[in-house]
C-alpha cells in the first residue's frame, strides 16, 4: 500500500477555552470568602485596579482600542496625583502637635518609648491543645532523663481523642529505652488530665475514669469489665439475668457509665466555629419575594485612573511599557465585567428558585417541591452547568432560615394522590416523628413507614433507613432510652 501526502482543507467548529473564559468560569464557582481572596490578590498585583465607587463605564473596551481618548493629563496633575500637595507641610511644630494629641484613653497603658511597648506578637493567643496541656503537665513533674523521653514519645502519638495507637514495643524503639521504661512512663500519663488519656481502646479509658473516681470496684467497673457488648447493645435484662442483680441497678450503674467522656481529649481540640455570609437575601416585602445581593464586604473595583490617562497619552509611553499597561488593563476589565456577571447569573438563579419554590418561602421545609437543575436552566435560558456552578457553596438567607442553593435541588417522592414531595421534605418529617416518639419505645423503620403513608407519602423501609442514616439518626435500638 503506497503512502502519499496531500493537502487537505477541513472546516471544524470548537470550544477553545481562552484564559479568559477560564478566569470567568472560575469565579462562577468560588464561594464568597474565595472570592474575596481572589479580589484582593488582583488588587496586589495589577496596578490597574484600584477600589472605589465608580461603576465600570461602557467605554472602557473603545479606550483600549484607541477609539476614545481621553484629554492628556498635564504634568502638575501627575504630579500632584503622585506625589499630593506639600505646602504648609514644613510649618508646623510635629513635636508638639504630637505632644499634646494622644489617641489611648485616660486609663490605657503609656509607654516611655517603642522599646518599651510589649510586641504585637506577645497580644496574640493561641488556644491550648492536648498536646500543650499534657506537655505542660510534664513540665511540673519531677522526672528521669528517660521518663521524660518516653512521656515525650506517648504525648506525641496520642490522636485528637487521647487515645494511643502504637504500641509499647514501637514507643520503646522510638524513644531508645526499654519495654519496662514504656509501662512506667504510660501509667506516669495516665494520671495526668483529662482522666482517661493515653488508653488503647474505649473500655480501658472508662475503666480508668473510674478508677479516677475511687469506684475501681463498683458495679458500673464489673459490667465494663465483663459484659462490654451487652453494654453497647442496651441488653439490660441480659446483664442483670448474668450478675444476678436487679434490673434497676444494671439501669443505675449503665447512667453512670454513660456520664463518663469517652472521647477525653475532644475538649482540647474544638474546631473553631465558622461562620457564614450569605450571598444573596431574600425578604418579604408584603405578599411578593425581594432578592437582593449582598456586597457587602466585596471590594468595589474600578481601573486606576492614572494608568487610563498614560494609557490615553500613548506619544508619551514608551512601547512596551504601553504593551504592559494594555495587557493588564484588559486584564483588570475583564476581572470586573466576570465578577458583574457572577453576580448577575446569581440574581437570575435564586429569583428562578423562589418563583419555583414559592410554598416553601411562605409555610416551610415541608412544603418543598422537587426541582433540578434543568427547570431553572429553561427558566434563565442558560446552561446546566452554568447553573450548577452559581450554586455551588453559594448561600441565600431567606425568612425560614440560611441554606445553600444546592439545598433547593431535589428528588421527588409520590404520594397518594399522584403527586410528588421533595426527599428533603420527606427528611424533615421522618425528623419530626423520631422526635415525638417514646424514647423507651422508639419507632421501628417500618413504623415510620407507616406513619408516613398516614401523611399520604409512599416510600419503602429502605429509603426511610437510607434518609435516617444521612440526618445522622440512630436505629430504634441505638435510640432507645430506659433511664
Amino acid at each position: 500500500m503506497a503512502l502519499d501526502l496531500r493537502l487537505q482543507v477541513k472546516l471544524s467548529q470548537q470550544l477553545v477555552m481562552t484564559p479568559q473564559l477560564q478566569q470567568a468560569i472560575k469565579l462562577l464557582q468560588l464561594g464568597r470568602m474565595e472570592l474575596v481572596d481572589v479580589v484582593t490578590q488582583e488588587l496586589e498585583e495589577n496596578p490597574m485596579l484600584e477600589e472605589g465607587t465608580e461603576a465600570l463605564d461602557g467605554n472602557e473596551e473603545r479606550k483600549l482600542s484607541g477609539d476614545e481618548a481621553e484629554p492628556p493629563a498635564t504634568n502638575e496633575e501627575v504630579q500632584q496625583e503622585v506625589k499630593g500637595e506639600a505646602e504648609g507641610m514644613t510649618d508646623i511644630d510635629w513635636q508638639t502637635y504630637l505632644d499634646g494629641y494622644s489617641l489611648s484613653s485616660g486609663t490605657g497603658d503609656v509607654y516611655e518609648d517603642s522599646e518599651e511597648r510589649p510586641s504585637y506578637e506577645s497580644l496574640l493567643t493561641q488556644k491550648n491543645t492536648l498536646f500543650d496541656h499534657l506537655l505542660w503537665q510534664l513540665s511540673l513533674s519531677s522526672v528521669s532523663d528517660d521518663e521524660r523521653k518516653t512521656i515525650n514519645e506517648i504525648i506525641g502519638n496520642l490522636d485528637d481523642d487521647g487515645y494511643l495507637h502504637s504500641s509499647p514495643e514501637e514507643l520503646a524503639e522510638s524513644a531508645e529505652v526499654s519495654a519496662e521504661m514504656v509501662e512506667h512512663a504510660l501509667d506516669m500519663v495516665r494520671q495526668y488530665d483529662p482522666p482517661g488519656v493515653a488508653c488503647y481502646n474505649l473500655q480501658q479509658c472508662l475503666l480508668l475514669q473510674l478508677e479516677r473516681l475511687e469506684m475501681g470496684d463498683s458495679l458500673a467497673a464489673i459490667i465494663l469489665r465483663d459484659h462490654l457488648p451487652a453494654l453497647e447493645g442496651r441488653k439490660y435484662p441480659t446483664i442483670a439475668k448474668a450478675l444476678r442483680l436487679p434490673l434497676n441497678a444494671i439501669l443505675e450503674a449503665s447512667k453512670l457509665i454513660s456520664e463518663l467522656d469517652p472521647r477525653p481529649g475532644r475538649a482540647y481540640n474544638q474546631e473553631d466555629v465558622q461562620y457564614i455570609t450569605p450571598d444573596i437575601f431574600v425578604r418579604k416585602v408584603g405578599d411578593e419575594y425581594v432578592v437582593m445581593l449582598n456586597d457587602d464586604g466585596l471590594p468595589n473595583l474600578k481601573i486606576n485612573s492614572f494608568y487610563r490617562n498614560a494609557l490615553s497619552n500613548s506619544d508619551t509611553v514608551d512601547k512596551k511599557a504601553g504593551e504592559y499597561i494594555q495587557d493588564k488593563m484588559r486584564s483588570a476589565v475583564w476581572l470586573i465585567k466576570s465578577i458583574h456577571q457572577r453576580q448577575r447569573t446569581i440574581f437570575k438563579v435564586t429569583t428562578s428558585i423562589v418563583k419555583h419554590q414559592r410554598e416553601f418561602f411562605d409555610h416551610g421545609i415541608e412544603h418543598l417541591k422537587p426541582l433540578v437543575l434543568r427547570d431553572v436552566a429553561d427558566d434563565i435560558e442558560m446552561h446546566e452547568s452554568t447553573v450548577s456552578r452559581v450554586t455551588t457553596n453559594k448561600y441565600v438567607q431567606t425568612p425560614q432560615g440560611l441554606f445553600e442553593l444546592k439545598f433547593f435541588f431535589n428528588s421527588g417522592i409520590s404520594t397518594a394522590f399522584g403527586d410528588s414531595v421533595a426527599s428533603e421534605s420527606v427528611k424533615s418529617r421522618i425528623k419530626a416523628i423520631v422526635g415525638q416518639e417514646d424514647p423507651k419505645k422508639p419507632y421501628s423503620d417500618q413504623k415510620i413507614v407507616t406513619l408516613l403513608a398516614e401523611q399520604d407519602i409512599k416510600i419503602a423501609r429502605r429509603t426511610v433507613t437510607k434518609y435516617r442514616e444521612m440526618l445522622g439518626i440512630g436505629s430504634s435500638t441505638e435510640r432507645k432510652r430506659l433511664f
